[in-house]
């Protein structure tokens, strides 16, 4: 007779420290499980977040490790910070300096040229990235000291602003890094020249910050690096619902999961719901498919007594099994 607790199943929202993997992060979960007296669990994580990134990091556990891949997908919104005047070979704090300049843009020159980074856009990712050229990773020929050429790639820049330069419930005010500066979009205001600026962007998969700054910083004609990187959303989950590695600990240590667990469903708010009765719930689980459905076509969750069964595919009244959910019916 086995005293392990049941694997639990749904989302861990981590504030990932800058300097931890998220690779490394989701060990950690998998460790707290174990220690915290948990069957053995699958875990996988929402999206990479740089080692020298921090902020929202979705962990998956059990089931949800199945919507792992729409996460990938999800747009993501970031705060970063860009340091003018030098750029160095990772884009970021941690490469070596390799071009600089005296130049540094004005206030209201950074706010002009926005625009012209938002929409679709084509962009270099890093040298120092984790693509893979040739079965081999960037970084890896990039450290070995190879000339890494990267291919440009076609991503969307959904939105992109200065921090604290509108009102956003998606953004802190601990971004509003402007505050108490002349409004830059003002023709009036006076000339100022910035060392530094913190932008947010709402922007597609596959888009890179730190290319996004170099070549914003081009544009203005000069240098510029990656100082600071927060993700403060990832799909549908804000940094408000994220928890410190602290908190995370606390698993370890007899602390009861469901406190800090997000439902599976959490990373599906955009999807109606189809609910089932227990005959229709049987032939989903079957696989099966439904016919002579009311509903209108896309995708659905299909539920039991609340509970996730599969995600579904409608199309003229028949809803095909997408990714069926094996979670317990709370009425079983």
């Amino acid at each position: 007779m086995s005293d392990l607790k049941p694997a639990p199943h749904g989302w861990l929202i981590l504030d990932k420290p800058r300097g931890l993997g998220s690779t490394q992060a989701v060990g950690m979960v998998k460790r707290v499980l174990r220690q915290g007296g948990y069957a053995k669990t699958k875990v996988g994580h929402g999206g990479t977040l740089d080692p020298l990134a921090e902020g929202v990091l979705p962990i998956a556990l059990g089931e949800a490790t199945k919507l792992a891949g729409r996460m990938l997908d999800a747009d993501k919104i970031y705060a970063f910070t860009i340091q003018f005047g030098e750029e160095t070979a990772t884009l970021d704090t941690e490469g070596e300096v390799t071009e600089r300049s005296d130049r540094r843009p004005p206030m209201a020159a950074i706010a002009g040229v926005l625009d012209h980074f938002t929409g679709p856009i084509e962009q270099v990712p890093p040298a120092y990235s984790a693509l893979k050229i040739d079965g081999k990773r960037a970084y890896d020929r990039a450290r070995a000291g190879e000339t890494v050429e990267m291919k440009t790639r076609a991503v969307t820049v959904h939105d992109l602003y200065l921090a604290g330069g509108r009102e956003d419930a998606e953004v802190r005010s601990a971004f509003a890094t402007t505050a108490g500066r002349p409004d830059p979009y003002d023709p009036q205001a006076p000339l100022e020249l910035a060392d530094s600026v913190t932008l947010v962007a709402r922007v597609s998969k596959g888009t890179y910050i730190r290319s996004l700054a170099r070549a914003i910083a081009r544009a203005l004609g000069t240098l510029g690096h990656v100082t600071y990187l927060r993700r403060i959303k990832a799909g549908p989950f804000l940094e408000e619902q994220a928890i410190s590695l602290d908190k995370l600990e606390e698993i370890a240590k007899g602390a009861a999961i469901e406190n800090l667990l997000l439902p599976l469903e959490a990373g599906l708010d955009d999807i109606p719901v189809l609910t089932l009765d227990p005959d229709s719930a049987q032939a989903v689980r079957q696989g099966r498919v439904l016919s002579e459905l009311p509903h209108t076509d896309g995708l659905h969750l299909a539920t039991a007594h609340n509970v996730p069964v599969a995600l579904m595919e409608l199309s003229g009244g028949t809803a095909k099994v997408v990714r069926g959910f094996n979670l317990p019916d709370v009425a079983e």
